[in-house]
């Protein structure tokens, strides 16, 4: 990581220096080899030669004997070298590292590296701090590993509460991003992009090879299985090609207030029949309820109180409204909307204004 004036978004140089020794990828990624004694190590680089070289291993690639050199029934995952330099993995990581210097152009941070430059935590910090506005009381610089961990801790629990991972389980940890593991770390990336509706495009389906070794009974062995790190483009949270909406905000204000308005106008005629009110678009739908209630309006039938969080105390509960609200919107016959229930939970004007066009154009008439 850099700290230096810089043009937006550098492409990180891939050329090296006359006499500089290129890292190796397991240079790179192998943090956790312990050092062995010379026979240790031979008959170690022994039993995962074989583990890789057996049946239900075709694909042969070197693996160094440290990141075999397992304790009984210890388990570890490495990285195929070879998917991990794939051209779709390799753009993967400098959409991500332009995006980063783009969002933090301004503070005059440069990553050039992904696993060199995250994983302690302090380029994280600044990244959620910007994305959201929000200020994270942690030390700026720490220089021990401990104080890295705690600070990564801290980190890491401040970005998964903002990505709603309060029950389930992210795809990364404190110690898989402090051990500069790349996968755990384009998970954590992918996340933040689709969250915040990075404008970026993502390839589509990126995958890795990841070798699961794991030593029992003395003997090695080795698995692969195929992770994927992206999915289709329409799956995620990203911006997708302009529309009116788009139009609307960017070109024309006065007519978007018109189309506001309108809006507004349509759903408290409705909601006026529980004694409801809304004002602004943007604030009053974020927690889902208006939109629950709206539904069963619309569509004429009572929508059950248990079915939904009436005062959502979280995020999470109101992702879960804005979800359910969506399915609802699916049951009396509307496309399944293309907003995330997140778009709407961030309120994300845009989102928020397809999804109540979409049912202003079905139910304008609707008494």
């Amino acid at each position: 990581m850099s700290t230096l004036n810089r043009p937006k978004s550098p492409h990180t140089p891939t050329t090296i220096k006359k006499g500089e020794k290129e890292d190796s990828f397991w240079d790179k990624f192998s943090t956790l080899g312990r050092k062995r004694g010379t026979r240790e190590v031979k008959k170690v680089q022994e039993e995962g030669k074989y583990a890789i070289d057996s049946p239900g291993s075709p694909n042969q690639f070197d693996i160094p004997p440290e990141d075999y050199a397992l304790r009984e029934h210890e388990q570890r995952a490495v990285i195929d070298p070879q998917s991990i330099s794939d051209p779709e993995v390799l753009k993967l990581q400098r959409i991500l590292i332009d995006w980063i210097n783009d969002e933090l152009a301004e503070q005059r941070i440069i990553v050039q590296q992904l696993e060199e430059d995250m994983y302690d935590g302090q380029v994280l910090h600044k990244l959620w701090e910007k994305l959201t506005g929000k200020k994270l009381d942690v030390p700026e610089v720490t220089q021990s590993e401990q104080g890295q961990h705690e600070k990564l801790n801290i980190v890491l629990k401040a970005v998964n509460h903002t990505l709603g991972f309060h029950q389930k389980i992210p795809k990364w940890s404190v110690a898989s991003v402090h051990s500069k593991n790349i996968v755990a770390i384009l998970h954590l990336l992918v996340a933040l992009v689709r969250h915040f509706r990075a404008p970026v495009r993502l390839p589509e389906n990126v995958f890795v090879t990841v070798v699961i070794a794991e030593k029992n009974a003395g003997v090695l062995n080795a698995q692969k299985f195929q992770e994927q790190i992206t999915s289709e483009y329409d799956d995620l949270g990203m911006r997708c090609e302009k529309d009116a909406f788009d139009t609307l905000i960017d070109c024309a204000p006065d007519k978007l207030a018109v189309v506001k308005k309108s809006l507004i106008t349509f759903v408290n005629k409705h909601l006026a029949k529980l004694n409801f009110e809304i004002n602004d678009l943007n604030t009053d739908f974020r927690d889902g309820v208006y939109l629950c209630l709206l539904m069963g309006l619309l569509g004429g039938f009572f929508v059950p109180l248990h079915e939904f969080h009436l005062t959502p105390q979280d995020v999470d509960q109101m992702v879960n409204n804005v979800a359910f609200a969506f399915d609802l919107m699916q049951d009396v016959g509307l496309p399944k909307p293309k907003a995330r229930p997140e778009d709407i939970v961030n309120m994300d004007l845009k989102s928020t204004l397809r999804v109540l066009y979409s049912l202003f154009t079905m139910f304008r008439d609707y008494a």
